[in-house]
């Protein structure tokens, strides 16, 4: 049995929550799947104050006491995730970005490995293409398995044909993530993602420390040996390309030193 959370950024259970209920709905017809709606309107969320407390002495000390965490434990409890939003001024809602913000850290220190992620943007009119482009942007971020998202335009009353059309969107979307679910959770890195690991532990190895989280999460983790976040066979183009990429690093490194 897979679990799915979804994580609603609407106080209204209207346009984004029925799509959502749709997706869900259709994901649990492909298979043994459990599904959570969690409505980021009812915790307490609290807005970032870009104190940087959460990467350079680590979240434990940051001083919103909210409901974050129970959030993140959500998250780490599930084998996939979804991020819906719906299009407020040509942007996420202010709830999803404020959750956004409070994940900051994580983009430091990525954690959700194996686990499959997408988005859902219900809009009016336009713009939720791009917004779906910036969620699956911060899926990759924290190291989710990103399925392409979905925008669909809900406008009120929907004609039937409009009805139709977001229930064949929601369809796809939905096959797809189960796709994803069942592979294995932790695939060979892309040639892109080998590039963004090795650019950061090196950065983070030659200029951080001890005294830095980031450098001792790193560290705790193996990251600075391994040749990525998590056990992989890399074939000899990527591990010649690793090796590359660890060089050019270096370089930039003691470059913006001197």
């Amino acid at each position: 049995m897979k679990r799915v959370t979804a994580f609603v950024g609407s106080a209204r259970q209207k346009s984004t929550y029925n799509a959502v209920r749709q997706f869900l709905d259709h994901l649990q017809s492909l298979g043994s799947v459990e599904c959570e709606i969690v409505a980021l309107s009812d915790h307490r969320l609290g807005t970032c104050r870009g104190c940087k407390v959460c990467f350079e002495k680590g979240e434990e000390f940051c001083p919103l006491k909210d409901d974050r965490d129970v959030l993140i434990e959500k998250i780490m409890a599930s084998d996939g995730v979804v991020f819906a939003s719906p299009n407020y001024s040509f942007q996420v809602s202010a709830l999803m970005k404020i959750f956004l913000d409070r994940l900051g850290f994580v983009f430091h220190r990525p954690r959700f490995f194996g686990k499959t992620f997408t988005s859902i943007v219900a809009q009016g009119f336009y713009g939720g293409h791009k917004i779906v482009r910036y969620l699956d942007f911060v899926g990759n971020g924290l190291a989710f398995n990103t399925v392409k998202g979905s925008c669909v335009t809900a406008l009120e009353p929907m004609t039937e044909k409009e009805k139709q059309k977001i229930d064949r969107v929601l369809a796809r979307q939905s096959r797809r993530f189960h796709e994803r679910l069942l592979k294995p959770a932790y695939p060979v890195p892309t040639l892109f993602k080998l590039w963004i690991f090795r650019m950061a532990r090196r950065s983070i190895g030659l200029e951080l420390n001890d005294n830095d989280r980031d450098y001792r999460y790193y560290k705790d983790k193996g990251w600075f040996e391994s040749d990525y976040y998590y056990p992989t066979r890399l074939g000899a183009l990527k591990k010649v390309a690793g090796s590359l990429f660890d060089s050019i690093q270096t370089r930039m490194t003691r470059n913006r030193k001197s």
